[in-house]
């Protein structure tokens, strides 16, 4: 009994790891949100439309929807740990040709190099921090790092708005440079070396060809619906599925190794995880996509007084991280996910009232047990997923499960944008009715990912 606590326990070297490789994961996910706030003042630099300049946002997410998929491949191919490094580099590379842009489509196309490195960064520094943990201690070590997503949405417009405040546009990507510099300084004396994998698939071609394009294709469509540009949107839409099932498809009859197995999907606990966390994107980030638009039009707020009030968010996620690091080996997965989603369930609801003008101390409160339930939801299915997979398989599945989490939360994105559009042309001029129209979509996101939690495991991960 001894030994196995040894095994589970988190030392100071593990932490020390894991601190390291979340600096790639905050850098990535914030800066997806940072450059939100400085849409207007990009605009103006480069005497740009507002349509135009939007475009540095949506490049940037579709790099990264492109780059999740070959995360696995690439660890597999040439080892964890050198995979990170790699991503680190092409991160600030792509940060630094940012600042120095001197025209839109060039910031444009820089942010597209920033976006495949940002893609690389959440995979393959979980999968790397998992094979390095092991079984045991995975669970307790994934719960403090899965924080930072979560956070990432609350902390994008406040330090976005923070720097704008105090320096010139280009410092919103300056300032990745030192703490991408400090990480891989400290990743090559302190993160151990996880060789490749024994068996070193050739890549996926054909599957790339389909998979990748395709989910960026489909975001693209879903981006152009919300901006009401029906035939582009209708042939992005379109061309995105046909290309997903051609990868299916192809997924299920190759004789090789596919970029990602769909019959991964069919194994449980995989399947479930994999819907719950493709509806947690979908809510969270659709939810942060919501709010600080409607605080900024419908209340006339400030970037940066909406980005405070968005902050008890950040502050749950933080409460319900340290709760589940205590919980996560005692308490069933499915215990705790069907927990968490109840939480964001009665998180949201106050948002489906906002044409009541509620107070801003109900909205705080709201968002911070929504911050709780959030926490409660990724490390779990993580943790159960990374324990009951083989070692050599980790790398593929941090790369299915971060594609489903950037998908749901792409995807969910664009489509409560097509919503909330809808409901603001029906309701005229009724901005808070049109936007807690659009929050019972998010509702029934949640419900949507409570069927999935309903499946997973009843084990508690320390006794399986």
């Amino acid at each position: 009994m001894r030994e196995k606590d040894e095994e589970a326990r988190v030392d100071a070297p593990l932490l020390r790891t894991a601190f390291i490789l979340v600096l790639g994961t905050f850098m990535a996910t914030v800066d997806a949100t940072i450059v939100s706030v400085g849409i207007d003042t990009l605009t103006d630099e480069f005497d740009a439309s507002v349509t135009e300049i939007q475009w540095v946002s949506t490049a940037y997410l579709l790099a990264v929807v492109a780059a999740v998929p070959a995360s696995g491949w690439l660890a597999d191919r040439f080892g964890g740990r050198r995979t990170w490094l790699a991503a680190v580099g092409v991160f600030l590379l792509g940060s630094a040709l940012c600042a120095l842009a001197w025209s839109a489509t060039s910031l444009i196309a820089f942010r597209v190099v920033q976006g495949l490195g940002g893609g690389l960064l959440p995979a393959t520094g979980q999968a790397l921090l998992a094979r390095v943990a092991g079984p045991r201690r995975t669970g307790r070590v994934i719960s403090v790092v899965a924080v930072v997503p979560l956070l990432s949405p609350v902390l994008g417009p406040l330090v976005g708005g923070g720097i704008l405040a105090a320096a010139s546009w280009p410092w919103l990507f300056l300032v990745n440079l030192p703490i991408g510099a400090v990480a891989m300084v400290l990743a090559r004396r302190h993160v151990p070396v996880v060789p490749p994998g024994p068996r070193r698939a050739p890549f996926d071609l054909r599957g790339a060809a389909l998979l990748s394009p395709g989910l960026a294709v489909l975001v693209f469509g879903l981006t152009e619906t919300a901006h009401g540009r029906a035939l582009p949107a209708t042939i992005g839409v379109l061309a995105g599925l046909v290309m997903l099932g051609g990868f299916v498809t192809h997924g299920l009859r190759t004789r090789g190794t596919p970029l990602v197995d769909p019959r991964l999907f069919t194994r449980p606990p995989f399947g479930a995880a994999a819907l719950a966390l493709l509806v947690l994107g979908a809510s969270v980030f659709g939810t942060m996509f919501l709010l600080p638009l409607y605080l900024q039009t419908g209340r006339g707020l400030s970037a940066w007084e909406a980005g405070l009030l968005l902050a008890p968010q950040g502050l749950g996620a933080a409460a319900g991280s340290v709760l589940v690091n205590r919980t996560i080996d005692k308490v069933s997965p499915r215990t705790l996910v069907v927990t968490g989603i109840v939480l964001i369930l009665a998180g949201t609801a106050p948002f489906t009232q906002l044409g009541h003008q509620p107070p801003d101390a109900v909205l705080a409160s709201a968002l911070a047990v929504r911050g709780v339930g959030m926490a409660m939801i990724g490390a779990p299915v993580m943790n159960i997923v990374y324990s009951r997979v083989e070692p050599s398989h980790i790398p593929r599945a941090a790369g299915a499960l971060n594609l489903l989490n950037t998908v749901g939360g792409s995807v969910g994105t664009a489509l409560l944008a097509v919503v909330l559009d809808h409901r603001l042309a029906a309701r005229g001029q009724a901005i808070s009715w049109a936007f807690a129209d659009t929050f019972w979509w998010v509702l029934g996101f949640c419900l949507l990912a409570a069927l999935g939690a309903t499946r997973l495991p009843r084990t508690p991960a320390g006794r399986a």
